[in-house]
């Protein structure tokens, strides 16, 4: 007890606001979790005006949260078995030149996002790239090919219910059939995609020289002991059949409890690490807006006025404010006072393009690269920028 508030008045002292035994701070918690303080800040505040009651439970859509957490589990599953980077290896081995390895980068975040989320695709192939091209000696060339990846998740990531949380979220409170909600993202993932290979191959062309990231690769793909592999086939297997019920569960052909409950007892009998990797705080989040949405929702007055603020303005209004608040919480407040899902789905999705925030995936792979040998943190964002700039705005053209 003396030693912890010895602790304690230390902290206090240099006002550091430390939690004993965590060693993280308040302050860095809060910057790194920002999005989630604010909506916790915004459901505090509501709750003096709508006084908590028996309504509070049901603003919660809880078959919402329940595939969210199975999705991340999958995805924190795969990334922990490095499933995508074996895959990234076999890539690797048979690039023959700078055009086609960028190509085929940045093709594996656009693909790869559609199933597996768009911040898996990034953490995943990201750190890959920066080794990969360090190994080339070919750092110099770096940022146009994490800025065109970054781009690829972002915008491939929209054209299925499980590419992002948002899509996830807005295809649940907007009922849309599974072929209505690529019906609607097609056409412009189809553009995306273009637009991307034409990024790619506007590069200059080069030869690869790459005997050591060859040897690398090799030695990545058959290293494991017998027994590890074999607990490994396992996970996997499991991971692909809870995959399997979650997109059966999203198709609403089985109830949410059946893949929660896969997921849970699952993962503590195969390998329960996997829970740990689970993003607990983007469940809060949700948790936190659904609050202050079913709040605001409750007072007359302010629902009208953001009815009609929103009526024939859902694109750019959603596309605006995912520029600042970035595009999961802008699609979960905008949601309760519209129902023209289609714009409100395109408004979100390019609004994950523009500035480094608009989508929580380009502030991962930013901080990949601020974090390498010898970046170029403001060459990174002034390319990043006018990259983001020139597709939000061919796509928001087409969608208006």
């Amino acid at each position: 007890m003396k030693r912890e508030e010895e602790e304690y008045k230390k902290c206090m002292k240099y006002k550091r606001w430390e939690i004993p035994h965590c060693g993280k701070t308040v302050l860095e918690f809060m910057r790194k979790e920002a999005i989630l303080c604010i909506a916790f800040l915004l459901a505090l505040l509501s709750s003096f005006v709508t006084k908590p009651d028996k309504q509070y439970l049901s603003y919660i859509d809880y078959r919402v949260l329940a595939l969210l957490f199975c999705l991340m589990t999958v995805m924190a599953g795969v990334q922990m078995l490095g499933l995508f980077d074996k895959i990234a290896y076999v890539m690797l081995k048979n690039a023959k030149s700078y055009r086609q390895l960028n190509v085929a980068l940045v093709f594996m975040c656009f693909f790869a996002a559609m199933l597996v989320t768009n911040d898996v695709a990034l953490i995943t192939f990201v750190p890959f790239t920066i080794l990969l091209f360090e190994m080339a000696g070919m750092r110099e060339r770096l940022i146009p090919v994490i800025v065109l990846q970054t781009v690829a998740a972002n915008l491939g990531s929209m054209l299925t219910p499980v590419g992002n949380p948002q899509n996830l979220y807005l295809y649940a409170v907007s009922g849309m059939s599974f072929t209505q909600f690529i019906g609607v993202m097609l056409p412009l993932t189809c553009v995306s995609g273009i637009m991307l290979l034409a990024g790619c191959l506007l590069q200059k062309d080069s030869g690869l020289s790459m005997k050591m990231a060859e040897r690398t690769a090799e030695e990545e793909l058959h290293k494991g002991k017998a027994g590890e592999t074999k607990k490994e086939a396992g996970a996997l297997l499991f991971l692909s059949v809870l995959f399997i019920v979650s997109l059966l569960s999203v198709l609403r052909l089985l109830p949410y409890g059946f893949p929660l409950v896969t997921a849970v007892a699952g993962t503590l009998f195969i390998k329960k690490e996997i829970l740990t990797k689970v993003d607990y705080c983007l469940l809060l989040t949700f948790v936190f807006f659904f609050v202050f949405i079913g709040n605001m929702g409750r007072m007359e007055q302010v629902r009208e006025l953001m009815e009609k603020l929103l009526e024939d303005r859902e694109l750019l209004i959603a596309f605006f404010s995912s520029q600042f608040i970035s595009n999961v919480p802008a699609a979960i407040l905008l949601s309760g006072f519209t129902d023209n899902w289609e714009a409100l789905l395109h408004g979100v999705n390019i609004g994950g393009l523009g500035t480094v925030i608009a989508s929580l995936a380009s502030l991962i792979s930013y901080k990949f690269y601020a974090g390498s040998t010898g970046a170029r943190k403001s060459s990174y964002l002034l390319k990043f920028t006018g990259v983001n700039v020139v597709f939000a705005a061919v796509l928001l053209l087409l969608a208006v």
